[in-house]
């Protein structure tokens, strides 16, 4: 059996501590979750980009207010071409889903990160 652990290192960029913790539980364990990511993150004709699914679940971090994992996501979207501008759209998107009051927490964070990777 090819190891699904490497699939998922190759097909994500690095290997998630998810599936590096469930590995340590048990082999099954960690190739199910393996084959989850590598459903997940996998690019498909006629589907979306790895930028855009990125863009998604930033969106979707920043409006969960969980900022620490939307700046991890800011440097993927650096490294897979995201403008500025899109970035900002999922900024707006997440405010819009997750209040104004969370948009005014996660911003400052967002905005310096931003000015750190040169967007």
């Amino acid at each position: 059996m090819a190891d699904d652990t490497q699939e998922v290192k190759d097909v994500k960029g690095f290997q998630p501590r998810s599936v590096r913790y469930a590995k340590e539980l048990d082999e099954d364990f960690a190739d199910g979750l393996s084959g989850l990511y590598t459903a997940v993150w996998a690019e498909r004709e006629n589907g979306l980009s790895k930028k855009n699914k990125h863009l998604l679940v930033f969106a979707i971090a920043c409006s969960n207010l969980k900022t620490k994992s939307a700046l991890k996501i800011l440097q993927r979207l650096k490294k897979f071409g995201a403008t500025s501008q899109e970035v900002k759209d999922a900024m707006m998107i997440a405010s819009w889903t997750g209040g104004i009051q969370n948009f005014t927490d996660f911003t400052p964070k967002i905005l310096k990160e931003m000015e750190r990777l040169g967007f």
